[in-house]
């Protein structure tokens, strides 16, 4: 008789409409065979990511770059975890691993997207944020998409959130000027005192976000890293240099419309002011990944790299870290704990 284990996993209710609920969540247990096939093997996750892309990912019928998720299915995202028993001689008990089945306590592999991680770089949590898709996400953003050089003005929003504070500091290393929006005085602080950014402002306290950045950049912006969409991205196209590049990351602003929002009213500055203009998607650049990790690793040994993480504790509380983004509660990148760590 083949062996199981309990998991706990969050499956998808329905697919909501506007802001998600935790309605639209259900905590399931699971019986979950021991491995037995050869190359099989048990991971138990210990941490796992919730990201604003994934409500993208509760649409039906979702045209987007990666299929959305199935009702009454558990959700997907990045982890990390340890492997407990393994039937593959290229994966051991007692690795850690990242794959994309989190939202569950455990999970089955046959070694097919998963990578080995190495905890004696830097905490195993960091292969979800600095060392992850965030930090690749800020990377790649700036240094290809943008095309980032020394002296430029880089403008960027959702500062203090996981990608926006990697992108922060990514851009002082390479000696630019930056200017960064967030939600409160805290975040604000952190931004200036920190990752030593150049000027920060909370963008609920600005009255005209044109005309604010018009002040503090007076000389315009050569670089906006928009995370935002919606009102940061018309202001920005109000101040940027002619030639300017608008790299395109994310637009949590429109995440949770229910019908499609207009574009920005003055897009016809991006032809005036011959703009560049340039979304991406951080799945399609891995192969950036050996040297990202090389210099983020070089970066973070220097202290030029800071980071901030919000963690929630258990399973049952991902639905609300993950909505806990759209009300900007989380500072830096937004983790779930599921599971200790053996190794503390």
């Amino acid at each position: 008789m083949v062996e199981t284990k309990v998991s706990q996993e969050i499956c998808l209710t329905e697919y909501p409409s506007g802001m998600p609920t935790e309605n639209n969540f259900k905590l399931v247990q699971v019986h979950l065979p021991e491995p037995t096939k050869e190359g099989e093997f048990l991971v138990r996750n210990i941490w796992m990511s919730v990201d604003p892309y994934m409500r993208g990912r509760m649409r039906e019928g979702s045209n987007s770059y990666i299929p959305p998720f199935k009702v009454g299915q558990p959700l997907e995202g990045a982890c990390v975890g340890q492997i407990i028993a393994s039937n593959n001689n290229q994966f051991t008990v007692g690795e850690y691993v990242l794959g994309m089945l989190g939202w569950r306590e455990y999970w089955l592999s046959n070694g097919s997207d998963v990578m080995k991680i190495n905890p004696n770089i830097a905490p195993i949590q960091s292969f979800l944020g600095i060392f992850g898709m965030t930090g690749l996400t800020a990377y790649v953003g700036l240094l290809k998409i943008g095309e980032l050089k020394e002296g430029d003005i880089v403008f960027v929003s959702a500062a203090s959130g996981a990608v926006g504070s990697v992108a922060c500091q990514i851009a002082k290393t390479k000696g630019c000027r930056v200017i960064g929006s967030a939600g409160s005085k805290e975040k604000v602080k952190w931004l200036v005192d920190q990752a030593e950014i150049d000027d920060a402002f909370n963008y609920k306290q600005v009255d005209d976000l044109s005309e604010h950045l018009r002040k503090i950049c007076p000389d315009k912006i050569d670089i906006y890293f928009d995370n935002v969409g919606g009102k940061h991205l018309e202001a920005a196209l109000e101040n940027m240099k002619t030639f300017g590049r608008i790299v395109l990351c994310g637009m949590i602003s429109q995440y949770n419309s229910s019908s499609p929002q207009p574009a920005p009213s003055n897009l016809m500055l991006a032809i005036t002011n011959r703009l560049k203009l340039q979304g991406f998607i951080v799945r399609d650049h891995y192969n950036m990944l050996n040297e990202f990790h090389e210099v983020m690793a070089k970066w973070v040994s220097e202290g030029k790299i800071k980071w901030k993480e919000t963690v929630s504790e258990g399973i049952e509380n991902a639905p609300k870290a993950f909505l806990g983004l759209f009300k900007g509660e989380n500072f830096g990148k937004m983790l779930v704990k599921i599971g200790p760590d053996p190794a503390l």
